[in-house]
């Protein structure tokens, strides 16, 4: 009995042997192990690309760069980088824009009502009438008549000093803000300015970036005193104004930056503080105190300068023009055909008349 037993247990674990051999057999061979997973790559965060903007000692629009200082800007025609330059065609679109999105303020004083306003009201005024506040200091009412709500009697003190500039100036900001327009555009009462290419030059920028852009009169940045120290002594900023004479375009991003200096009779305050005329004080807020730089464009002209270089088509091609004044009163453009330099001393018509040849009273051409 023991010995059956015996052979019993030797047949079960030979079994057992058996079926774990084919258990092994019928088993899937190994694998390789996986790859380990890949992680997706971070969002970017502060670190990370940022869409372009404008910025102290950048200006975040097409034409310039920022950059070391002297370090040469982008662009056919920049300078360097502090400064920034615009060639002639401005640079590529940011958006779309239409001449009523720009506020043009127009300077003037009661006694150039009837010998130069009534030139602007004839000739560039006339197509952008919705767009132009004509900003005086004087309730002339045949002017009212002209220019409706467009004309704001800013109850500035007639007298050409820094203080009433500054005055009119301050009225200008503070209208334009209320306005909602994207752009705001100083001139004075003997520039012309071109609708059309003052639309392209701007349609070039966004009006949400800083943007600041006009012709300086000088070939230098100027030098004013900025901070009294506890000792007395002062310190001092130098930056590039547009002239006014010439006329500067800046954007509503900007504008409100400027803010806390320009509104609700802050510049006023301003320009007494650094003892500046008005348009030395609008550069000084902008590249003094917000560093942002100005553009220079050789699009805007005023009386200072030669216009007599300006000849033939390239005339039709300007943002704005001047003339010169009655004791330099051949400093005007050059164009021809249209009226005589008795029948329009200053150009205006002539040049209205190129860009509009249908306006009522422009010669009619002669048919060939």
């Amino acid at each position: 009995m023991s010995g059956s037993c015996l052979g019993l247990r030797k047949a079960c674990f030979l079994l057992s042997v058996s079926a774990a051999a084919l258990l092994l057999l019928l088993l899937p061979r190994g694998q390789p192990p996986a790859a380990p997973r890949r992680r997706p790559p971070p969002a970017a965060g502060p670190s990370g690309p940022t869409p372009q903007r404008a910025g102290p000692g950048g200006s975040g629009v097409p034409g310039t760069r920022a950059g070391s200082r002297g370090e040469p800007g982008g662009g056919p025609g920049a300078g360097p980088a502090r400064k920034g330059r615009l060639g002639a065609a401005g640079g590529s679109g940011r958006e779309s824009l239409e001449l009523k999105d720009i506020f043009i303020a127009v300077k003037t004083t009661r006694k150039y009502h009837r010998s130069r306003l009534d030139l602007l009201l004839q000739t560039w005024i006339s197509r952008a009438r919705g767009q132009t506040f004509i900003f005086t200091d004087w309730e002339d009412r045949e002017l009212r008549l002209k220019a409706g709500d467009h004309m704001i009697n800013t109850n500035c003190s007639a007298v050409h000093t820094r203080q009433a500039l500054c005055c009119k100036m301050s009225v200008e900001y503070d209208k334009f803000l209320e306005s909602g327009q994207k752009w705001f555009c100083h001139v004075d009462d003997d520039n012309y300015v071109n609708p059309r290419t003052l639309l392209r030059l701007l349609s070039a920028f966004s009006h949400s970036q800083d943007v600041y852009v006009g012709r300086p009169s000088l070939d230098h940045p100027i030098e004013a005193a900025d901070h009294v120290q506890s000792d007395g002594s002062k310190t001092t900023v130098k930056f590039w104004f547009a002239t006014g004479g010439a006329g500067f375009c800046i954007s509503r991003g900007l504008a409100l930056k400027m803010s806390p200096w320009a509104s609700l009779g802050n510049f006023i305050s301003t320009a007494e503080r650094v003892r500046l005329p008005d348009d030395c004080t609008i550069g000084y807020i902008i590249e003094g105190l917000l560093e942002v730089k100005l553009l220079h464009s050789p699009l805007f002209h005023s009386h200072l300068e030669n216009l007599q270089r300006l000849q033939g088509e390239s005339v039709l091609q300007q943002v704005t023009l001047s003339y010169g004044d009655p004791e330099n009163k051949h400093n005007v453009v050059s164009v021809g055909g249209v009226f005589g330099l008795q029948q329009d001393p200053t150009r205006f018509k002539s040049v209205h008349c190129l860009l509009y040849p249908d306006t009522i009273w422009c010669p009619a051409k002669k048919m060939s």
